[in-house]
C-alpha cells in the first residue's frame, strides 16, 4: 500500500481539536517540524500532548504551546522552556511529570497492547504516592494533584503500575522511508519516534529521504510500515533546516598555540 500524501497539511487535516498526540524527537533531534507548522497553519487547539519535552528555542511544539493551542502535556522534561512553565504556574496548562524510562515504556507498551505494567522507578515517591501537581490555580495552589496509583511487591521489591499510552494520532520524523511506512532514525532520533510512532492510532511520518519499497534492508527497519499510516516526503530545504540547540565553541587558537 503506497501510503505517501502530497503534503503535511493533507497529511494533518483530519486532526481535530482535543485531539491527542504522540509526538517523537529528543531536545531538537528528530523533531517532526513541518507536520507540527501544518497543524498550526490549521488553527488546530485543545491538543493533548504526549512527548518527552515540549519543544525549544520556538521551535516543534513549542509553537503550538506559545500560540495556546496545547492543553495538556505529558512528558518527563520542561528544560529551558520559559512559556511553558509560564503557561503551567499560571493554571493555563495541565502538566503530568513522569521518568523519562517511565514514559518511553508507556509509550511502547500502549503501542505493543499491553494495557500497564509494573515498574520499581517513582516507588516511595509522589510518583507513585500521589499529590503532584498537575495543575496550578494561577495563585500558587493546586487545582488537580496526580492520583496514587497501584504498588506491589515481587520478590520482596515493591513495584508501581503503569498505563500503557495510546494517542489519536503520532507524528513522528525519519531519515528515510519508504512508500509502505518502513522507517530508519539516525541516531539520537532514534530515542523517542519509533515508541510516539507505536502509541499512535494513526501515525504520520515526515522524511528526510523517500525511496522505494525494497531499498531499505529489512534488517535496516527501525519501525516496521504496520505502525504508520501516512507518509510525507520532505523537500531538501524541510529536511536540511535543522537547530542546535546549545552551540559550544572555543576560542580561536594563539600562534604560540599553534607552534607549540
Amino acid at each position: 500500500m503506497d501510503k505517501v500524501v502530497a503534503t503535511a497539511v493533507e497529511a494533518v487535516a483530519d486532526v481535530p481539536d482535543g485531539a491527542t498526540l504522540a509526538v517523537g524527537g529528543f531536545g531538537l533531534s528528530g523533531v517532526p517540524n513541518v507536520l507540527i507548522q501544518a497543524l498550526y497553519e490549521r488553527g488546530i487547539s485543545g491538543l493533548g500532548v504526549v512527548s518527552n519535552n515540549c519543544g525549544a528555542m520556538e521551535s516543534g511544539l513549542a509553537v503550538l504551546l506559545a500560540a495556546g493551542r496545547i492543553a495538556r502535556v505529558t512528558g518527563s522534561y520542561i528544560g529551558g522552556n520559559k512559556e511553558f512553565a509560564r503557561q503551567y504556574l499560571a493554571g493555563e496548562l495541565e502538566v503530568e511529570m513522569i521518568p523519562q524510562g517511565t514514559l518511553a515504556e508507556r509509550l511502547r507498551a500502549g503501542g505493543a497492547g499491553i494495557p500497564a505494567f509494573f515498574t520499581p522507578a517513582g516507588v516511595g515517591t509522589q510518583v507513585a504516592d500521589g499529590g503532584l501537581p498537575w495543575r496550578y490555580d494561577g495563585s500558587g495552589g493546586v487545582a488537580l494533584a496526580s492520583p496514587p496509583k497501584e504498588v506491589r511487591e515481587f520478590d520482596g521489591t515493591e513495584y508501581v503500575l503503569e498505563r500503557g499510552i495510546r494517542t489519536d494520532f503520532a507524528l513522528v520524523r525519519a531519515w528515510k522511508g519508504d512508500r509502505h511506512g518502513n522507517l530508519v532514525f539516525n541516531k539520537s532520533s532514534r530515542n523517542f519516534n519509533p515508541l510516539a510512532a507505536m502509541a499512535g492510532r494513526v501515525t504520520i511520518a515526515e522524511v528526510e529521504e523517500l525511496v522505494e519499497p525494497g531499498e531499505i534492508d529489512p534488517d535496516a527497519v527501525h519501525l516496521p510500515g504496520i505502525f504508520v499510516q501516512r507518509v510525507v516526503a520532505l523537500t531538501p530545504e524541510q529536511a536540511a533546516a535543522k537547530m542546535i540547540e546549545k552551540r559550544t565553541i572555543s576560542a580561536p587558537a594563539t600562534e604560540e598555540q599553534v607552534s607549540g
